[in-house]
Protein backbone atom coordinates (compact mmCIF):
# COMPACT_ATOMS: atom_id res chain seq x y z
CA UNK A 1 0.00 0.00 0.00
CA UNK A 2 1.48 3.34 -1.04
CA UNK A 3 1.48 5.92 1.74
CA UNK A 4 1.36 9.72 1.68
CA UNK A 5 4.07 11.84 3.28
CA UNK A 6 4.19 15.44 4.43
CA UNK A 7 7.82 16.55 4.27
CA UNK A 8 9.63 19.52 5.78
CA UNK A 9 13.12 20.99 5.52
CA UNK A 10 13.83 23.61 8.17
CA UNK A 11 16.86 25.80 8.84
CA UNK A 12 17.31 25.86 12.62
CA UNK A 13 19.78 27.72 14.81
CA UNK A 14 21.89 25.05 16.53
CA UNK A 15 21.26 26.74 19.88
CA UNK A 16 17.52 26.02 19.42
CA UNK A 17 17.72 22.27 18.73
CA UNK A 18 16.69 21.28 22.26
CA UNK A 19 13.75 23.74 22.28
CA UNK A 20 12.67 22.45 18.88
CA UNK A 21 12.94 18.82 20.07
CA UNK A 22 10.72 19.48 23.09
CA UNK A 23 8.02 21.10 20.95
CA UNK A 24 8.27 18.42 18.27
CA UNK A 25 7.85 15.65 20.84
CA UNK A 26 4.58 17.24 21.94
CA UNK A 27 3.45 17.82 18.35
CA UNK A 28 4.29 14.24 17.40
CA UNK A 29 2.01 12.91 20.14
CA UNK A 30 -0.83 15.02 18.76
CA UNK A 31 -0.36 13.82 15.16
CA UNK A 32 -0.07 10.19 16.28
CA UNK A 33 -3.19 10.50 18.47
CA UNK A 34 -5.19 11.46 15.36
CA UNK A 35 -3.83 8.63 13.25
CA UNK A 36 -0.52 9.60 11.65
CA UNK A 37 1.46 6.41 11.04
CA UNK A 38 4.89 7.95 11.68
CA UNK A 39 6.22 11.29 12.87
CA UNK A 40 9.96 11.85 12.41
CA UNK A 41 12.18 14.83 13.19
CA UNK A 42 15.80 14.47 12.05
CA UNK A 43 18.64 16.92 12.67
CA UNK A 44 21.51 17.28 10.21
CA UNK A 45 24.53 15.13 10.97
CA UNK A 46 26.46 14.55 7.71
CA UNK A 47 25.72 17.64 5.65
CA UNK A 48 29.09 18.44 4.05
CA UNK A 49 28.61 16.22 1.02
CA UNK A 50 30.41 16.71 -2.29
CA UNK A 51 27.79 15.43 -4.76
CA UNK A 52 24.62 17.25 -5.73
CA UNK A 53 23.54 20.23 -3.66
CA UNK A 54 23.89 19.78 0.10
CA UNK A 55 20.88 20.74 2.21
CA UNK A 56 22.62 23.72 3.90
CA UNK A 57 23.41 25.32 0.54
CA UNK A 58 19.96 24.50 -0.86
CA UNK A 59 18.09 26.11 2.04
CA UNK A 60 20.77 28.79 2.50
CA UNK A 61 21.61 28.25 6.14
CA UNK A 62 23.18 31.11 8.03
CA UNK A 63 26.19 30.77 10.32
CA UNK A 64 25.20 28.83 13.43
CA UNK A 65 22.30 27.02 11.74
CA UNK A 66 21.75 23.37 10.96
CA UNK A 67 19.06 21.65 8.90
CA UNK A 68 16.09 19.60 10.06
CA UNK A 69 14.53 17.02 7.78
CA UNK A 70 11.11 16.03 9.04
CA UNK A 71 8.26 13.91 7.78
CA UNK A 72 4.87 12.57 8.76
CA UNK A 73 3.48 9.40 7.16
CA UNK A 74 -0.20 8.84 6.44
CA UNK A 75 -2.28 6.08 4.80
CA UNK A 76 -3.27 8.36 1.89
CA UNK A 77 -3.73 12.00 0.98
CA UNK A 78 -7.36 11.83 2.15
CA UNK A 79 -6.17 10.38 5.46
CA UNK A 80 -3.58 13.17 5.73
CA UNK A 81 -6.26 15.78 5.13
CA UNK A 82 -8.53 14.28 7.83
CA UNK A 83 -5.71 13.94 10.38
CA UNK A 84 -4.35 17.44 9.74
CA UNK A 85 -7.82 18.99 10.04
CA UNK A 86 -8.20 17.42 13.50
CA UNK A 87 -4.67 18.38 14.53
CA UNK A 88 -5.22 22.01 13.52
CA UNK A 89 -8.32 22.16 15.77
CA UNK A 90 -6.53 20.63 18.76
CA UNK A 91 -6.02 23.14 21.61
CA UNK A 92 -2.67 21.52 22.49
CA UNK A 93 -1.30 22.51 19.08
CA UNK A 94 -2.75 26.01 19.42
CA UNK A 95 -0.88 26.34 22.72
CA UNK A 96 2.37 25.17 21.09
CA UNK A 97 1.94 27.67 18.27
CA UNK A 98 1.60 30.55 20.76
CA UNK A 99 5.15 29.92 21.94
CA UNK A 100 7.88 31.67 19.98
CA UNK A 101 8.97 29.38 17.15
CA UNK A 102 12.63 28.30 17.43
CA UNK A 103 13.14 28.84 13.67
CA UNK A 104 12.13 31.22 10.89
CA UNK A 105 8.84 29.78 9.61
CA UNK A 106 9.09 31.78 6.37
CA UNK A 107 12.21 29.79 5.40
CA UNK A 108 10.66 26.35 6.04
CA UNK A 109 10.13 24.16 2.97
CA UNK A 110 7.01 21.98 2.99
CA UNK A 111 5.09 19.72 0.66
CA UNK A 112 2.87 16.65 0.38
CA UNK A 113 4.24 13.64 -1.47
CA UNK A 114 2.72 10.51 -3.00
CA UNK A 115 4.86 7.46 -2.33
CA UNK A 116 5.99 5.78 -5.54
CA UNK A 117 8.36 3.15 -4.07
CA UNK A 118 8.18 1.35 -0.74
CA UNK A 119 10.90 -1.22 -0.27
Amino acid sequence: MAHYVDGFVIPLPRKNVDDYRRGAQKAGKIWRAYGALEFRECVGDDLNIKMGKPFPRGIKTKPGETVLFSYIVFKSRAHRDRVNAKVMRDPRLAKLMKSPMPFDVKRMLYGGFKTIVEA
